[in-house]
């Protein structure tokens, strides 16, 4: 028996076979390519990134439909490397000045930057080497003429070790129904490992030689949890993890229990519960959870990985379909909340070298300057909820402008239905995302201009502390626990009722079973939460006491330090910690 120490990436322990991937490394041979040919050269480089970001626009079509909206936005970490000026002007500026060939520009250019990453302290950034390479390899797999590696082979039920596993190639595991996977290389922080997490694969990393070590039907044992890959164990060792397993396995049942059960605390505080959904493709799943609804209803996939924005026809189906899927409970549908870079890929005008996207025009301020784009998508609802109770969330607010222009479109779109003969919504409520400071701010004089509000924490943390939640040098600052937030909330939840508005809270924030008994303590009336963490975040509600979480809100609220906060939180909830799955 051996056991490798590494890094646990995901949680979860798998017992099986190993299925060892053999590491291809590609041969780049350096030619001379005579001045003449050097345009052509370069063009053959262009050719090949056009190429792979046909291959991105791919991966990102099944990360959403894997995983949703938020881990699609990986790729667009795929993208901007794409799009650095270290391959959009370095690699063609070899070509044309040492006159060599792509492959060996490219690979020339990837390896220097390869070795400046290597050299960074931190770790969070020292990953993203990964995505680096991922790139560079699709962009040499293009010129090179080269099939990518399939996880096809690989043996359902295996447990693949490999010296590295690429983010792109990670998307393949699932589909293959592996059981989990060990990496040579690799860090909890790696887009890889946050691919597993969402996938629930157990996964080890950093183990340094687990590639070398275990062969290809070597019996083994994958402790996602403690980071550990047990090789050959022992009849005693088996035996101990299959009741880890059993032990997991009866968490997940009672979690699958409460299906159905209200979502009250122990006190008897109702909050709503509901589901986000990313795409069609999760109905089904999101169905079996049996939400009080879908709290968010994301559209934005509708418009990926087209050449030009859906029509109203395409687009009212498909809402058409969510709605009788859940009917009679609510639907949220929020206006696509697209950024500029998806609009030239449509085939609109969009804004060139955007330093900065996340402040960038997207959202209501990108269909407010497109409002053909926007009127078919508002036609569309409409005509999905005819007869019906519809809700429209607009994403991006930050201003009463906005609101008003959002609503006069509305009410175009109403009166060009209305003179088709086209039936009416029963009723009509429209929402607004809060997540720009502004809106937070000047809650009290949107209100009387809509109906509901919902708080979309990623956005707002994001802004208020100005933390870029993908960066990965500040992404440690990025805290809903953090006092500005806490009040900011408080702030938007206070405002609300003052005006007999509902609250929803969604983003991350509703789906951390830790943030979610703060969330409940700061009064908002409901929360929609990603599919995966709903039933986890249902028991953690059921094992509450309001009034003791609202108590430590309002102490919390006085804090000066996250910690602090936390430490409030905690004490107040202590039934999170006894009641949590796998601890």
């Amino acid at each position: 028996m051996i056991v490798l120490k590494g890094l646990g990436a995901s949680p979860g322990v798998s017992i099986g076979r190993a299925y060892v991937l053999e590491d291809e490394e590609l041969v780049v041979t350096k030619l001379d390519v005579a001045r003449e040919a050097r345009p052509g050269e370069v063009r053959r480089f262009r050719a090949a990134q056009k190429a792979t970001y046909q291959d991105l626009d791919a991966a990102e079509a099944k990360v959403l439909k894997l995983l949703g909206k938020n881990h699609a936005k990986l790729i667009d970490t795929h993208r901007l490397i794409l799009k650095d000026p270290l391959i959009v002007r370095e690699v063609p500026q070899r070509i044309m000045k040492e006159g060599v060939n792509a492959e060996f520009a490219l690979s020339e250019t990837m390896e220097a930057v390869n070795k400046q990453f290597e050299k960074m302290d931190d770790e969070f950034f020292r990953e993203r080497r990964h995505d680096l390479l991922d790139v560079g390899r699709r962009l040499l797999g293009h010129l090179m003429k080269l099939s990518r590696k399939s996880l096809a082979d690989v043996t359902p039920g295996a447990i693949v070790v490999a010296k590295n596993i690429l983010p792109s190639e990670a998307l393949g595991l699932q589909e293959a129904k592996i059981l989990g996977f060990a990496t040579d290389l690799g860090g909890k922080s790696s887009h890889t490992a946050i691919l597993a997490q969402s996938m629930e694969l157990p996964a080890v990393v950093g183990l340094s030689n687990a590639s070398r070590s275990i062969k290809t039907g070597d019996a083994i044992i994958l402790d996602g949890e403690q980071g550990v890959v047990i090789v050959n164990p022992s009849p005693e060792t088996v035996a101990r993890y299959r009741r880890v397993q059993q032990a997991e396995e009866e968490t997940k049942k009672e979690l699958l229990g409460l299906r159905g059960l209200p979502t009250a605390t122990l006190d008897g505080r109702r909050f709503g519960l509901e589901a986000n959904l990313d795409s069609l493709e999760d109905i089904k799943g999101v169905l079996a959870l049996n939400p009080d609804g879908v709290g968010l209803f994301r559209t934005e996939s509708l418009f990926l990985n087209r050449t030009e924005p859906p029509g109203e026809r395409e687009q009212s189906e498909a809402y058409s379909d969510v709605m009788k899927a859940f009917e009679p409970k609510p639907v949220v549908i929020r206006i696509a909340d697209l950024g500029g870079d998806r609009m030239a890929q449509l085939g609109l005008e969009a804004p060139k070298g955007e330093t900065n996207p996340f402040l960038g025009l997207r959202g209501i301020r990108l269909f407010l300057r497109h409002p053909d784009v926007f009127k078919t998508q508002l036609r569309a609802v409409l005509r999905a909820c005819a007869g019906k109770d519809a809700k429209i969330l607009f994403p991006m607010i930050s201003s009463s402008e906005e609101i008003r222009g959002a609503r006069e479109t509305l009410d175009r779109a109403r009166d060009e239905l209305k003179a088709l003969g086209v039936p009416a919504p029963k009723s009509l409520k429209i929402g607004i995302m809060v997540e720009v400071p502004s809106a937070a701010l000047l809650l009290d004089v949107f209100l009387p201009q809509v109906d509901f509000v919902s708080i979309g924490t990623n956005d707002l943390i994001q802004y208020v502390l100005a933390v870029d939640r993908v960066n990965d040098y500040v992404a440690q600052l990025y805290d809903p626990f953090h006092p500005a937030v806490v009040r900011i909330i408080d702030q938007i939840v206070k405002a609300a009722h003052r005006q007999k508005k509902p609250v929803s809270l969604c983003g991350g924030m509703g789906s951390d079973p830790q943030a979610v008994p703060l969330a409940a303590g700061l009064g908002v009336d409901s929360l929609s939460v990603s599919p995966r963490l709903f039933l986890r975040v249902k028991q953690t509600l059921r094992g509450l006491r309001h009034d003791a979480v609202a108590q430590a809100v309002e102490k919390a609220l006085s804090c000066s330090e996250s910690e602090q906060i936390r430490k409030l939180i905690a004490e107040a909830a202590p039934a999170f910690s006894s009641r949590a799955p796998g601890e």
